[in-house]
């Protein structure tokens, strides 16, 4: 057990042995530790720390005590706290990443030695006005080892100074500079997380519209498919997720659909026509307030006839993939891994 674990061991063992209110509750020791600082000893560091139950706990408490203020501040301010909550990202030894410009939007491969030629096009979260490679890097490198594929990770620009359609101009781009390059679209898979997901499924109805070939798949974790927040799970499990509520996404969507009406597919693709869509998975946790989202347009799509899967991971929350040693995200890789080998045929 590394020391790191023992760390959070002491916390846990601190609780559970004094009721009293005393400085040695969990709740007092974790206020010793600024934010930034114990986000890093609980997602990057926990590894070897086996103890699943006491640890998700731990999460749980973490993510409700010190990220519930996510929102708060100017933009500038919420993206510098997420920028450097991930300065000590720990990527493995064997990822290899550099930076291009090639195709008019920052961007970014990501590839280890045995990837081959397929491509994930990764569109990062943040409901379009946060997040970024860096602070998605480290997750699009564990897709990178499992999948052996290579990833373009871009930078889209960002609401609220380029609201809709930017960020979908952005994809575009990237899908067709991947293009130009050689890859087929069979090659292909788009991905996203959150906002990004929702962005991903878009990307295919501009694609479709413009007539550019579509790519082999698409998968999803925790996807923001209707930002009119009609979806019931928007209040039913407003108790239960640790990290977004509708007041706050309300604010978000003000952020990006500019002139536009939130109902427009190109922006909440919930709403679209899904017929002729390429392979989707999805998925999310079931105690998030955007889990109707996934449920709705995974049933929308059945009925279309698209080939579409939806696996709901019982406890968790939005976009868990990103804690590396939760059992539920080692799994969730290794679906996604199966999806990707089966769409794209890699050996």
């Amino acid at each position: 057990m590394s020391c790191n674990a023992v760390i959070l061991l002491a916390l846990i063992s601190a609780d559970q042995k004094d009721g009293s209110g005393r400085p040695n509750s969990t709740q007092e020791l974790l206020h010793r530790f600024r934010r930034d600082d114990f986000c890093i000893y609980c997602i990057f560091w926990a590894g070897s720390f086996s103890l699943m139950g006491t640890l998700t706990k731990i999460i749980m408490y973490f993510l409700r005590s010190q990220l519930s203020g996510w929102s708060e501040g100017t933009i500038t301010e919420q993206r510098t706290r997420q920028e450097k909550s991930v300065r000590f990202f720990r990527l493995p030894k064997q990822i290899r990443s550099q930076k291009i410009t090639d195709f008019g939007v920052p961007a970014e491969w990501i590839d280890s030695p045995d990837s081959g030629a397929e491509v994930i096009l990764y569109l990062h979260g943040g409901a379009y006005a946060l997040g970024s490679i860096n602070s998605h890097r480290e997750l699009i490198a564990r897709l990178v080892l499992t999948t052996n594929c290579k990833a373009l990770a871009i930078n889209y620009r960002l609401a609220p100074e380029n609201p809709f359609p930017a960020a979908l101009e952005d994809v575009i781009m990237a899908y067709e500079g991947v293009l130009s390059g050689g890859v087929a679209p069979s090659q292909i898979c788009i991905a996203g997380d959150s906002a990004g997901g929702g962005l991903a499924i878009a990307t295919l109805f501009a694609l479709r519209e413009q007539g550019i070939p579509l790519p082999a798949g698409v998968f999803c974790f925790s996807p923001w498919l209707d930002l009119t927040l009609s979806g019931d799970s928007v209040r039913k499990n407003m108790n239960l997720d640790p990290i977004l509520s509708g007041p706050i996404l309300h604010k978000y969507v003000n952020y990006y659909i500019g002139n536009h009406i939130t109902n427009d597919p190109l922006i909440s693709p919930l709403f679209g026509d899904l017929r002729g869509l390429p392979p989707i998975h999805i998925q999310s946790g079931r105690n998030e307030i955007l889990l109707d989202d996934s449920v709705r347009f995974y049933e929308k799509a059945q009925q279309a006839g698209v080939d579409v899967t939806l696996k709901i991971w019982d406890d968790m929350f939005h976009v868990f993939q990103l804690f590396s040693f939760l059992p539920e995200t080692q799994e969730s890789m290794k679906q996604v891994s199966a999806f990707i080998n089966r769409v794209l045929l890699v050996e």
